[in-house]
């Protein structure tokens, strides 16, 4: 048995874009861009969606969105997810990232939010 939950959605946009997307997508959604010092790549999109961590990930490949979901077991959750047909892509850390039916990128962590709020909104998976 596991727990996981959507955590986050990414806008990734490649490298030499991310400023100006971060730019546009905060003033798009009334909401602040903040550097994350810790990991220079985000900029995260305050309370844009509320629950939800939202940022702009600068990245070395194409534009696009992607969601991750935390887990208290990322391996199982990645195998739950392969079952229901995401191929795993790669692996950056402890982050699996997938590639699910329709061509999405899903990104499979190990939890990040605060003990409480995990439990509260995960789902359990046999």
């Amino acid at each position: 048995m596991h727990r996981s939950r959507v955590y986050a959605v990414l806008i990734d946009a490649p490298e030499e874009e991310a400023a100006r997307a971060a730019d546009f997508w905060a003033a798009a959604l009334g909401v602040a861009a903040r550097p994350f010092p810790p990991q220079p790549q985000f900029t995260t999109l305050h309370e844009a969606l509320p629950g939800l961590v939202t940022a702009v990930q600068a990245v070395d490949d194409a534009p696009r969105i992607h969601l991750d979901i935390e887990t208290d077991d990322p391996e199982a959750e990645a195998a739950r997810l392969t079952a229901l047909g995401a191929e795993q892509v790669s692996q950056w850390e402890e982050c699996r990232v997938l590639r699910v039916p329709g061509g999405h990128l899903v990104c499979v962590l190990p939890v990040e939010s605060e003990p409480d709020v995990f439990l509260a909104r995960a789902n359990t998976w046999p």
